[in-house]
């Protein structure tokens, strides 16, 4: 749905025209594949279009970093191996990410046309894939790569799933109407469990065997496209039970760490839990019960987890969830709520304050628009008409293959900046009121390969590009040429990707932020490192320098502010009060993190920041509320007369009236951006779900 509002709204937050902005077509991917790395508490996960994305989840599931893709890259599997992270596709390649620099590592072919499904086993030495051509195929796991080592007995059909019992010594795979177990040492395929076909008519189409697992009892779960989970005894190939959960597919299997659950996705959007345990009293002896069906999804449920704890699954509906296990928690806490990941905690709008121009980035093409105009005023709420409607001013496609990893647009407009994994490309943009002229800047520093993030100075002189190792390179603009000026280093050593990098409105500093939590900030006078703001334990979301303080204002995943003084190279006073007195427990049960901040020059007290479902105004000049205090306030103080209002008044001045938010930002002639993606959008651009059944239809 495309539209864009001008809104008058008066609150005791302040009077601000409001430009409601959804003609940003955001659409996420289905997602294919996942694998927890229980050490690291990290999930990596793959989508549709190839990108990867790792979430920390001992940091409130916050989107630690992301893998663009590549048009036609299809991946199938994922599997961590310590700490290093590896896919397979039907592309026919095993490809190693450099997680430090977040690209392709290496790709090595398989020669076994397109990978189905992949493994490692638990002694972290070997991977196993399994094939279109019937072969499951070893690789050994060496420092700086992989080495192909051996195939097992090739089969006749495709190799779609793979189990690595946990000993090492067998594998599991899911064929065409049969599960074989191989003896890894020999490479023979030493057992064959014929699956039956599905009742009535499905009986003359082949059973597919999406999904092995296989416990160290030499118990096997195995889930079909006949909708059946079934248990086998993995010693002798009997059939122990047989559960029908869907009359469709039961695409994904996980096995919990303890081997005490099993959950199955199907694709009806369910997720179906079993547990070993005593059915009842009279029947003391455990098995393998159907104890709980959750439904999460709408669509497809392609890829599971099972962690303990929670169970975490994801599929076509584009969303990953996070379902906890209640009976595994005492008390309620943030990991005990139910969680959905819709959108990405990147910014994927840039915003030209002086001009009113937006920059939405899309993995194939860059898009800028124009805002529309209205001279009109109203009272709180009106919907003003507008003098000029948005306009499109420019449709970018992005060149080779890479999508699209970060872009920029200088606060004048007049620049315009976008990297992939091998590339960056720059244009200077000139716009007047029906016309826009672009020229790309024809050669670039050699240095300037590629950037995790950019971000132009105030003045759209420099461009800075966030690079390897935390280091941020620093490019001068002209009207014709850019050079290359310098590298902004860190002393740390650390390694690990920028994700955030802010300037101050002088030009005089430079904030980054990078995924070990740390934040360098730069003098760009003199091109040094100045100092680093001490490491908080929770990764920074989002930060930005206050416009006349040069204060940096830094928010964390775990929903934490501080403040730091740049000049003063210390926390300030607001910020020491603020972290004594302690944030109210609403602000802090946010499921969603804050992903930008900016501040209103007209008031130095104020600070701007959002999430997905709200805006915030923080009023330093107010006090802060205590635990008992209304947090969400706003609809009680308008209530209020005007002599009453003061003794309800805080800080924390919370506007919920826009949701779904990817961006807020505040122009320079005072009107307030809010570029909204509603939740319907995107699931009205979803595939139809498979058709169920309703009572009396």
């Amino acid at each position: 749905m495309s539209r864009h509002n001008w809104r008058r709204r008066i609150a005791t937050m302040g009077e601000f025209k409001v430009h409601r902005v959804r003609f940003f077509d955001y659409m996420p991917t289905a997602i294919r594949a996942m694998a927890f790395n229980a050490e690291t508490e990290r999930l990596a996960l793959a989508r549709t279009d190839g990108s990867v994305e790792v979430f920390s989840f001992a940091d409130r599931y916050f989107q630690e970093k992301v893998i663009p893709g590549k048009d036609s890259l299809s991946i199938e599997a994922l599997c961590w191996v310590g700490m290093r992270l590896f896919s397979a596709g039907l592309n026919g390649l095993i490809t190693e990410y450099d997680l430090e620099n977040l690209r392709p590592k290496y790709s090595v072919e398989a020669y076994g046309g397109p990978i189905w499904t992949m493994i490692s086993n638990t002694q972290g030495t070997h991977i196993a894939i399994g094939c279109e051509d019937g072969t499951v195929k070893l690789f050994e796991l060496l420092v700086e790569g992989i080495h192909f080592e051996r195939n097992l007995d090739r089969q006749k059909g495709r190799i779609i799933s793979l189990s690595w019992h946990p000993s090492g010594t067998q594998i599991a795979a899911g064929m065409m109407d049969m599960i074989r177990v191989f003896d890894v040492p020999t490479g023979h395929a030493e057992k064959r469990f014929l699956v039956d076909r599905g009742v009535g008519g499905s009986k003359s189409r082949e059973t597919v065997v999406w999904s092995v697992a296989f416990l160290s009892d030499h118990t096997i779960f195995s889930g079909d496209s006949a909708g059946k989970v079934q248990v086998w005894d993995g010693h002798s190939g009997t059939l122990l039970k047989t559960h029908l959960v869907t009359k469709w597919d039961v695409l994904a299997l996980s096995i919990s760490k303890d081997e005490s659950s099993v959950v199955a996705g199907t694709s009806e959007g369910t997720v179906v839990q079993f547990q070993y345990i005593a059915p009842n009293l009279q029947k003391p002896e455990k098995e393998w019960v159907r104890t709980r069906t959750f439904k999460n999804h709408s669509h497809d449920v392609r890829a599971l987890a099972d962690i303990g704890t929670a169970i975490i699954s994801g599929g076509i509906d584009t969303q990953l969830v996070v379902r906890p296990l209640l009976e595994k928690f005492d008390e309620k806490s943030f990991a005990s709520g139910l969680r959905r990941i819709q959108f990405t905690h990147r910014n994927l709008v840039s915003c030209a304050k002086k001009d009113g121009l937006l920059l939405f980035q899309f993995p194939g093409h860059l898009e800028l628009w124009r805002l529309g105009e209205s001279d009109e005023h109203g009272k709180p709420g009106d919907i003003l008409h507008l003098k000029r409607k948005p306009e499109k001013l420019l449709h970018l496609k992005r060149k080779g293959e890479d999508h699209i990893c970060c872009s920029a647009l200088s606060s004048s407009g007049g620049w315009l900046a976008y990297s992939t994994v091998s590339s960056i490309r720059i244009y200077k943009l000139q716009t007047d009121d029906n016309n826009l002229s672009i020229t790309k800047v024809p050669k670039l520093p050699k240095v300037l390969r590629s950037a995790h993030k950019l971000c132009f100075s105030s003045d759209s002189t420099h461009l800075y590009a966030a690079s390897s190792k935390s280091s941020v390179l620093v490019i001068s603009l002209n009207q014709s040429e850019c050079k290359y000026v310098h590298t902004l280093k860190p002393k740390s050593g650390s390694r690990q990707p920028i994700h955030l990098l802010t300037t101050s409105a002088d030009g005089k500093w430079l904030a980054a932020a990078n995924s070990d939590c740390e934040v360098h900030v730069y003098n760009l006078q003199i091109l040094a490192l100045h100092c680093i703001v001490p490491v908080y334990g929770s990764c920074p979301s989002a930060l930005g320098i206050h416009p006349s303080s040069n204060n940096l204002i830094v928010v964390h995943a775990d929903q934490k502010i501080f403040e730091y003084s740049i000049v003063e190279k210390q926390y300030t006073d607001w910020s020491r009060q603020l972290q004594k007195h302690g944030l109210h427990y609403l602000w802090l049960d946010r499921d969603t993190p804050v992903t930008h901040v900016t501040f209103n020059p007209k008031n130095p007290e104020h600070i701007l920041l959002h999430d997905r479902h709200m805006f915030c105004i923080i009023d330093k000049s107010l006090p802060l509320p205590d635990q008992k205090t209304q947090f969400y306030n706003q609809m009680t103080l308008r209530s209020l007369s005007e002599q009453e209002r003061p003794h309800h008044l805080h800080a924390f001045k919370v506007c919920r009236n826009f949701q779904d938010l990817l961006c807020v930002c505040l122009l320079d002639e005072q009107s307030l951006v809010v570029v909204e993606r509603p939740l319907m959008a995107i699931t009205s651009q979803l595939p139809a779900p498979v058709r169920q059944k309703k009572f009396a239809t």
